[in-house]
């Protein structure tokens, strides 16, 4: 029975979805910088990745560190041209790139406390872990 429960919940965390604690500036003022309790939705993209939509709130394994998992918004799909770094913070404001296929191009909301693909380009669409569903307020 315990096995079996144990085993239930692995597979409901893994491939349906999840509650997570998100941390971090990156995203102000839509999330929090602690303390903020999402719902990630993973159902959806392994069953449509077309889903997946410019804007969505989406949970990435980091690219350039693969122990870190971030929140990101995204900002273009594959076959999308998309300026690198509209604030000009980080590359001319000019400067636009092809988003190739299977990847995406994503931010944070709070670019000036933001690594994300100004920094390390386009992200590989598998390592998209998650969607987020809503946001919880306790």
């Amino acid at each position: 029975q315990i096995v079996n429960l144990a085993c239930a919940t692995h597979l409901f965390l893994e491939y349906v979805g999840t509650v997570s604690l998100m941390s971090g500036p990156s995203m102000l003022p839509t999330l929090a910088a602690s303390g903020e309790v999402v719902v990630e939705d993973r159902l959806s993209l392994r069953l449509n990745p077309a889903s997946l939509v410019r804007g969505d709130l989406i949970v990435v394994r980091s690219p350039i560190d693969p122990t870190a998992i971030v929140c990101k918004r995204v900002i273009g799909l594959p076959g999308d041209v998309v300026c690198v770094d509209p604030t000009g913070l980080k590359a001319p404001s000019t400067e636009h790139v092809l988003v190739p296929k299977g990847h995406v191009w994503i931010c944070g909301d709070n670019m000036t406390h933001s690594r994300d693909s100004r920094d390390y380009g386009p992200v590989p669409i598998a390592l998209i872990r998650s969607k987020l569903f809503a946001r919880v307020n306790l």
